[in-house]
């Protein structure tokens, strides 16, 4: 099934579908995000099918969340979210994107790699999730973007 990418501006309705498939969301941040863009693509009942945030943190550009329904996966969505986010970075002369990566062979594939956790801005929510290492181990990643 070929999905749509739009951009969006229901951030508020991305978060309780990021949620429901196992990323990490809090109403508190300790560290600022400003969301620069939302993506979504949706089945024809509106229902969502998956979606991705562009978000700037300490001045780097972020992916502040991307996820596909289970029922979407394998059908490219997740790339072409991953697609659209480098894209507008590039548009935006951005030289990077970081991520925190719960499937890191994924990012791997589309050019990712694993840095450092100092090396990335502060992905706060992540590093004191209850989750983290013990049932969810994610790698920070960065992808350098050509010009």
């Amino acid at each position: 099934m070929p999905f749509e990418i739009k951009p969006t501006d229901e951030y508020e309705r991305l978060v309780p579908f990021f949620i429901a498939q196992g990323l990490e969301f809090s109403e508190e941040d300790e560290v600022p995000t400003d969301i620069v863009s939302c993506y979504i693509a949706e089945y024809p009942d509106t229902t969502i099918a998956g979606a991705a945030v562009l978000a700037l943190r300490e001045g780097e550009y972020i992916c502040d969340g991307i996820a596909t329904d289970e029922a979407a996966r394998g059908a490219g969505l997740g790339r072409a979210l991953l697609e659209t986010l480098l894209a507008d970075v590039r548009a935006r002369s951005g030289g990077k994107l970081f991520l925190v990566a719960r499937a890191p062979g994924f990012f791997a594939k589309h050019g990712f790699t694993p840095v450092p956790r100092a090396a990335a801005p502060n992905f706060f929510e992540c590093f004191t999730c209850p989750q983290y290492n013990v049932t969810c181990f994610p790698e920070v990643m960065r992808r350098t973007l050509i010009p």
